[in-house]
């Protein structure tokens, strides 16, 4: 070998030291991340996929056609939900069936239990919401209803205003303060379009103004 060949080699071990390795960690990590996040992206498929049929067979074991859930086989999907898919809006919607068919069956505490867990942490603002609404109607079952109102205090969602408004009114009727429930049951209507307002909202309205509540 020349000299002059000994001397580019030398320079090309020098360059490699400098900037190979460099290279080849930079297009390593490119591609880890680039086939990571494709993993990842699989992983969120299958786990939503795994979830989604989970939720489904909830849903036919709470909504079946006689309208008598098996309350243990509903227990047991949302249990999995929440220990396979805990904190996702599919476990936390297994768990409002849960307190549903707690509520069936008279069971408030645990009702009242399964949606304090999703109030406390819920996986979207509706899901909260939900959840709040229905428990307040739990605690209303228990006789906590200063408790409930509480539950409501507050600003609500636009698309929420309404029925927070007319539960908050049915509770301040539970309690005899008929006005506070007309002030909450008009703020109800005022929330609604005048078709939606024409119904039940209204005949509640209409027997406070009787002294009928």
């Amino acid at each position: 070998m020349s000299s002059t060949e000994d001397e580019h080699l030398a320079e090309f071990k020098d360059w490699w030291t400098r900037n190979g390795k460099p290279l080849v960690t930079g297009g390593l990590l490119a591609l880890v991340i680039v086939f990571g996040w494709q993993a990842f992206q699989k992983y969120q498929s299958n786990q939503s996929q795994g979830a989604s049929i989970l939720y489904q067979q909830l849903l036919e074991t709470t909504l079946t056609p006689d309208g008598k859930p098996d309350a243990a086989r509903v227990s047991d999907l949302a249990g999995k939900l929440n220990s396979e898919f805990g904190g996702t809006a599919y476990a936390q919607y297994g768990s409002l069936f849960v307190a549903k068919v707690a509520v069936d069956s008279g069971k408030l505490d645990d009702a009242a239990s399964e949606l304090k867990a999703i109030v406390a942490k819920p996986a979207n603002p509706a899901l909260g919401e939900i959840a709040r609404q229905r428990l307040a109607q739990v605690l209303a079952g228990q006789n906590k209803v200063d408790e409930a109102l509480k539950l409501l205090e507050g600003n609500a969602d636009k698309a929420f205003l309404a029925t927070r408004e007319e539960l908050k009114g049915d509770l301040l009727v539970q309690l005899g303060r008929t006005d506070e429930a007309n002030a909450a049951y008009q703020k109800a209507k005022a929330a609604l379009s005048d078709e939606a307002a024409v119904g039940g909202l209204q005949i509640k309205l209409d027997d406070l103004a009787k002294g009928d509540a």
